[in-house]
């Protein structure tokens, strides 16, 4: 009897050791649990600091490199809106000038081209705080304002390709299949004289490395060479019929 009591308190206390250390494994694998939380929870605040920091990061070079272009840029933006206008000019002619309904297709696409490229130039100056100069249209008449104190003074009829007074005249009052010619004549000339002060703006140093400025250009020297090319065929289908 005293033998069996005595196994049954070896029982006890052995069962009793073992529920102990059970627990403290419990405990212990509860703080490393909550210490690996906290852990994790540090990290994940670490990164989100991170992520944080380098999306400030991100947008200070956005801003900085939206800043970085050069005189050369802005020039160029400033006079290609007064070229482009000019363009304005000589397509809204074809309805009025009884123009062929293949020019006058032309020339409204070349309205929409235009009147597009110079809303996109005007804001690229404008979210460069740059003068912004704006068009006014009158009859054959040009007036660019909002021009700078560098460019107020700018004489765009010198820019390449633009046409002289004496030719808008001539432009103006032809008519049919002779307006359809000159017109032309005188837009290929046009969009050369853009293609050329494109070229000019890639050869000098510095410029263009702003990436508005760069994809500006580039498109519209792609569409104008585009529409020369265009343009060409048209004029030699009319030339060939004579």
């Amino acid at each position: 009897m005293d033998i069996l009591n005595l196994k049954s308190g070896m029982l006890f206390k052995a069962g009793k050791l073992v529920l102990i250390l059970f627990l403290a494994a419990g405990l212990s694998a509860c703080k490393s649990s909550q210490k690996a939380t906290e852990e994790y929870d540090e990290e994940v605040s670490d990164t989100s600091g991170t992520h944080d920091e380098l999306e400030k990061l991100f947008w200070a070079r956005q801003d900085s490199a939206r800043m970085n272009f050069t005189e050369a840029d802005a020039e160029f933006m400033t006079k290609m809106i007064a070229h482009h206008a000019q363009a304005l000019i000589m397509s809204r002619l074809a309805p009025e000038n009884n123009a062929s309904s293949q020019i006058q297709t032309l020339a409204a696409r070349i309205i929409n081209a235009q009147k597009d490229e110079i809303k996109s130039m005007q804001k690229w100056l404008r979210d460069r705080e740059q003068p912004v100069p704006e068009v006014h249209i009158e009859g054959l008449n040009l007036m660019i304002h909002g021009l700078g104190k560098h460019h107020q003074h700018m004489d765009h009829t010198n820019m390449a390709g633009m046409l002289s007074p004496a030719q808008l005249k001539e432009l103006s009052e032809a008519k049919g299949e002779e307006f359809d010619r000159l017109y032309l004549k005188y837009m290929i000339d046009h969009h050369k004289g853009a293609v050329t002060m494109v070229e000019k703006l890639f050869s000098t140093d510095g410029a263009a490395q702003d990436e508005g400025a760069f994809r500006l250009a580039t498109d519209i020297q792609v569409d104008q060479k585009t529409e020369i090319e265009r343009m060409q065929l048209m004029l030699d289908e009319i030339t060939a019929s004579k």
